[in-house]
Formats: structure tokens, C-alpha cells, sequence
């Protein structure tokens, strides 16, 4: 039997021709050539030339000028720029930890319910990731009236407030209900992650520390937690990308006033290039987003990775 396993061992599988592997190495990267294609042109390309247009002085109807690096030096002298910076941390500060943890507290409350409640839950919580952003932010708006909103009605009714609240034209406001909007949008995909993150934990593992007297804060951070980490780590990069790019809101909602207190570099960047069509202002402004983004997602795989 040992020498039957030994024969069986060293028959090796034909080798393939030269030509046949030639092909199939042709064949596949035919197949990701449209791909390719558009990555180069629509992601790589654009970036290089935003980098390379920012130290230049572009705009519409005459040539670039070199300019170095003036526009760097521009932009942290720039108030309004300091400003978007300030309010995007802000973003990024309260909503990503928010998000996270509020998302974490859903599932692990849903993930043990009956499978159709789980289930209504996740489409509850995922429908307004779904919906147009200009669906939601139409239903926010007329939420957020200082006349007939929504708010403004509980708020007197409940005796919070006394007279009507401009929500959207109070700087004191404004950008508190941004992150608010943000929020109930944000929080739809770390639900559905963690839904299916908290499902794949082995059981058994619990139920035995259950068993040896474990406490239910015991296993889930000995034994959840750990097992779940690589889909927080997910969950945090995407949540931390999507809030500095937050745009969308802004735009339809205040387009950064009252006062610039709305101001995103994401939206800065629009109004600078689209609005004033200083070109290579606005792409100084998006390699310094660009860097910032790359910075903190960094450090976040380097904490993840040391945690795991």
C-alpha cells in the first residue's frame, strides 16, 4: 500500500504546452482589456493630470501658467479653505465613531431575531442608502422648514423650543443637521456588514463560555469582537472615505452658507473649479483631500492589523 501511494505521488499531471498557456494568459487579459481601458482613462489618467495641474495657474480661456507650488501655498492661507477644512474633521469626527457604533448596537440587537425580522430591519435601515440623494434630501429640507417643517412642530408642541428655528440659516444649526442627514444615510451598509459579520461567529465558541460563566459583555468582546474585526476596520475606511467626500447634501441644502459654516473641501473644491473655474486651485485643494484620506486609512489598517 506505502509504495502504491508512493507511485501515485510521483505521477505528476501532463505539463501544458507553451502555446496553450500563451493563449489562456491572452484570452484573460482580452477579457479585462474594456477595464483596463476605462480605469486608465477615467480613474489613473484624471488623477495624474489633477496632481500635475495643481501647480498651475489654469483657468478658461487662455494657457496655464507654472506656478509651483503657489497654490499650496494659497490654500493654507486661505480662511475659507481652513474653514471647510475644520468643518469636514468635524464630519468625519462625529460621524464616523457614531455610525460605527450605532450600527454595531442594531445588528448585534437584530442578528439573533427571527430570520424575517432580521431581514425587514436590514431593508429598513438600507433604504435610504438606496434612495436618490435628492429624493432624501427634499423630504430633509421640508423637515428642516422654519415655517411648516416637521421639527419646528414637535419642538413647540413637546415645549423644546418657543418661536421657529431656521435649521438650514442658523449657523449655530446648520451643520449639526448636515451630520444628522449624514448619519441616517451612513448607517444602512455597516448594518447589513455586521448582520453578517455577527452570523458567521461560531456559536459554539459562545455557548461554551456561556457555559463557563462568561457574561454576555464577556463574549462578545472576547470572542464577537475579535472575529468581527476585520469587517470594523471595512467599515471604518469606507465610513471615513464617504464623509470627506460628503457633498451631495451640501449642494442641495445650503451650498455651504449661511456664512460658509456648511463648507466641505469636497464642496469647496466644486465651487472653486466649477464656480470661479480656478482649475488648478481646486485640484491643489483635492491632491491635499486626496492625502489626508490616504493618511487616515493608513493609520486605520495599521491599528486594524495590530489588533488582529
Amino acid at each position: 500500500m506505502i509504495s502504491l501511494a508512493a507511485k501515485n505521488a510521483s505521477i505528476k499531471e501532463p505539463k501544458r504546452s507553451s502555446a496553450l498557456v500563451r493563449q489562456e494568459t491572452i484570452a484573460s487579459y482580452l477579457f479585462l482589456l474594456p477595464s483596463l481601458i476605462f480605469f486608465l482613462g477615467f480613474v489613473i489618467y484624471p488623477m495624474i493630470l489633477c496632481v500635475v495641474t495643481s501647480f498651475f495657474d489654469s483657468t478658461m480661456n487662455r494657457a496655464d501658467v507654472f506656478v509651483g507650488l503657489a497654490n499650496y501655498a494659497e490654500l493654507f492661507a486661505d480662511p475659507i479653505f481652513i474653514g471647510a477644512l475644520r468643518n469636514t474633521f468635524i464630519i468625519v469626527v462625529v460621524s464616523v465613531p457614531v455610525t460605527c457604533a450605532f450600527s454595531l448596537w442594531v445588528s448585534s440587537a437584530i442578528v439573533d431575531l427571527p430570520e424575517w425580522a432580521t431581514s425587514l430591519f436590514r431593508c429598513v435601515f438600507y433604504l435610504p442608502v438606496v434612495t436618490g440623494s435628492v429624493a432624501v434630501t427634499v423630504v430633509w429640507k421640508w423637515m428642516y422648514n422654519n415655517y411648516y417643517g416637521i421639527f419646528n412642530y414637535l419642538g413647540k408642541a413637546v415645549g423644546l423650543i418657543d418661536k421657529n428655528i431656521n435649521w438650514l440659516g442658523d449657523e449655530k444649526y446648520a451643520l449639526g443637521c448636515i451630520i444628522l442627514i449624514l448619519l441616517t444615510t451612513s448607517v444602512g451598509q455597516p448594518i447589513v456588514l455586521y448582520v453578517s459579520a455577527l452570523g458567521n461567529v461560531d456559536q459554539s465558541i459562545v455557548e461554551a463560555a456561556e457555559v463557563d460563566g462568561a457574561t454576555d459583555f464577556q463574549c462578545f468582546w472576547r470572542i464577537k469582537w475579535p472575529a468581527i474585526m476585520p469587517t470594523t476596520l471595512y467599515i471604518l475606511v469606507i465610513t471615513t472615505i464617504n464623509s470627506f467626500q460628503c457633498f451631495a447634501l451640501i449642494q442641495l441644502l445650503t451650498s455651504g452658507g449661511p456664512n460658509h459654516s456648511t463648507d466641505t473641501i469636497m464642496y469647496y473644491i466644486y465651487y472653486t473649479a466649477f464656480k470661479l473655474y480656478r482649475y488648478g486651485y481646486g485640484n491643489a485643494m483635492g491632491v491635499v483631500l486626496a492625502v489626508i484620506i490616504a493618511i487616515l486609512s493608513a493609520v486605520q489598517f495599521r491599528f486594524g492589523s495590530q489588533d488582529n
